[in-house]
This record gives structure tokens, C-alpha cells and sequence, in this order.
């Protein structure tokens, strides 16, 4: 008995554990939120960069987990409309999106000269970071703290616009800034200075 009791509580917790999972995939949808991010950073940008490879190569050939097979059992009672919520298309078009693509898109040719230099890079939060001033005369170091401080601005502000266009909680905005500080590195040029998942930085 205490066996059969012991089985039916994991099971339980399985099951439990398997459809706040699915409650997550349902009100975030992360696949989404990407596909906007790369067409977002491409469009503002203006030309996309080299993909990562070694971001490629982490996630090929990785095989299904335990729970992943599991959520794709559930996922079949539940129906694909609800369980895969995440595919449907998100809201970007708002006119304040719009407004905050456009003024991230103007700045971007005066950025990306000290981009080359190496004066700033792209960290895993989404935002610009000042990674030197070495070279520069003090006009230009004001300069790009300047812009530094206006791009981040407009992409805090970018990241939050997203959120509440499409009804995303408050605390989803830290999960769009880093999906799409994922979609600025791809599209970083090589020797752009950029920051890894733990904080560390290196030139693509």
C-alpha cells in the first residue's frame, strides 16, 4: 500500500509539475516573442550579422528530455490550440512600437562606429553597455555616453511596450529582454563585443 501511495504521489507531482508548464508556454509565448525579436533587430539594424555558432551547436541534436515527451502527451488531451499558444503570432505594431522601432533605427548608424571600435557591447539584458573609452577625445566620450543612454532608454522602454500590447504580466518583461539581448547578438558582426549567460564577455 504504501508503495502504490508512494507511486500515485509522483505521479501527481508529474502531473502537477508537466501543466504549470503548460500554464507557462500558454501566457508566454517564448517562440513568438523570438520570431518578433529577430525581425525587430533585423528591421532596425538594417542588415542581419553571423549567426553564433556555438549558440547553434548548443541546441542541435540535443535529445527530447523526459519532460518534454511528457508535455507533448498532455498537450494531445489538451488540444494544440491551447497547449501551443506559443506559435500564434504577437502584437508588435502598436504605434508606440512603432515610434520606439523607428527612433532605435535612426540612432543605430551612429552607434555601430563605436560598436567597431569596441567602446560598447551588446549585454545578455538586451541593452548597450560602455565597455571602454579608449581612443576617444572627450567629446566623444561624451557623445556615446549620450547615445549609450537614449538607445537603452528607448529599449527598456521597447521591451515593456511589447508586454502590455500583448497582455504579457509585469515580470515577463525580464524573459522578452533577454530573448531579445539573444536576437542582438545574432545579429552582432564579428568582433562586436558581446556579454554570454554568465556575464562574461568576448568579441563574436
Amino acid at each position: 500500500m504504501k508503495a502504490r501511495a508512494a507511486r500515485h504521489s509522483l505521479m501527481y507531482s508529474m502531473i502537477f509539475l508537466i501543466s504549470s508548464c503548460v500554464t507557462i508556454n500558454i501566457y508566454f509565448p517564448a517562440a513568438a516573442v523570438e520570431k518578433a525579436a529577430d525581425k525587430i533587430v533585423d528591421e532596425v539594424w538594417g542588415e542581419e550579422g553571423e549567426v553564433d555558432e556555438e549558440r547553434k551547436e548548443e541546441t542541435e541534436g540535443v535529445p527530447q528530455s523526459l519532460l518534454e515527451k511528457s508535455f507533448h502527451f498532455i498537450a494531445s488531451a489538451v488540444g494544440p490550440e491551447e497547449a501551443f499558444a506559443e506559435e500564434a503570432d504577437i502584437n508588435v505594431t502598436t504605434p508606440a512600437i512603432r515610434a520606439l522601432k523607428d527612433s532605435i533605427q535612426k540612432r543605430a548608424s551612429s552607434i555601430k562606429p563605436f560598436m567597431e571600435k569596441g567602446n560598447a557591447g551588446i549585454s545578455n539584458e538586451g541593452l548597450l553597455d560602455i565597455r571602454g573609452t579608449r581612443g576617444l577625445n572627450l567629446k566623444e566620450k561624451a557623445r556615446l555616453k549620450r547615445l549609450i543612454d537614449a538607445e537603452n532608454k528607448d529599449r527598456e522602454a521597447l521591451y515593456l511596450a511589447i508586454a502590455e500590447a500583448n497582455n504579457f504580466s509585469p515580470d515577463k518583461v525580464t524573459d522578452i529582454k533577454k530573448i531579445f539581448a539573444g536576437s542582438w547578438i545574432k545579429n552582432a558582426k564579428k568582433g562586436w563585443k558581446v556579454q554570454g549567460p554568465e556575464g562574461d564577455w568576448r568579441n563574436k
